[in-house]
């Protein structure tokens, strides 16, 4: 036992471990330019306001519409149509408009882009549908070629069954009937003509 004055000389594994953990930074990242906690909160920084620059101009599109007078003769009179028509919306939009209007306007305005806007689900279940009604019409008219194809084997096999019946017909003797082989003939010969 150690003497009591004395404290007891700790593990040779704890100091090493303890020694370790106080030689990493307290920070994240490396010394290295470009990599430490600083490029990141600079970055983080940029990134933000990027993104705040990005939200107003979708707020505040440049309504800057710069018209000359320098329109082809024979189409001049379209473009003067629509700067009318568009420094007539820009008036509409900054007339005062009640709340209850400017509701039901946005709730229209909203159903008619999702009715115009298709989602890329909805196209592709569109896409499955048509995929799906040409695998239909395809297999119904493989079908029906089969069923012809069947009934044709179906007929050529009867008519050659008949004329087997009748060309290996014999006499009493044993011998072939030649007067119904030539009126099989005949018939043949008839039926081409």
């Amino acid at each position: 036992m150690a003497p009591a004055g004395r404290r007891a000389a700790p593990q040779r594994g704890a100091t090493e471990a303890a020694g370790r953990s106080r030689k990493r930074p307290p920070w994240r990242g490396s010394a290295r330019p470009g990599q430490g906690l600083v490029s990141w909160r600079k970055q983080k920084i940029q990134w933000e306001y990027k993104k705040l620059l990005k939200r107003e101009r979708k707020a505040n599109p440049p309504q800057d519409v710069l018209y000359t007078d320098t329109y082809p003769e024979h189409l001049k009179h379209l473009y003067l149509a629509e700067e009318e028509m568009l420094k007539q919306q820009c008036k509409a939009k900054s007339s005062p408009v009640f709340l209850e209007e400017k509701c039901n306007t946005a709730v229209k305005s909203t159903i008619n882009e999702r009715k115009r806007k298709k989602t890329s689900n909805q196209k592709a279940k569109e896409e499955y549908e048509k995929v799906k009604t040409e695998r239909a019409k395809k297999k119904e008219a493989a079908e029906k070629r089969k069923q012809e194809r069947e009934e044709a084997q179906r007929l050529y096999k009867q008519k050659k069954m008949e004329a087997y019946k009748i060309l290996r017909k014999r006499t009493k003797k044993g011998q072939p009937n030649l007067n119904l082989q030539m009126e099989f003939l005949l018939q043949k010969i008839q039926q081409k003509t």
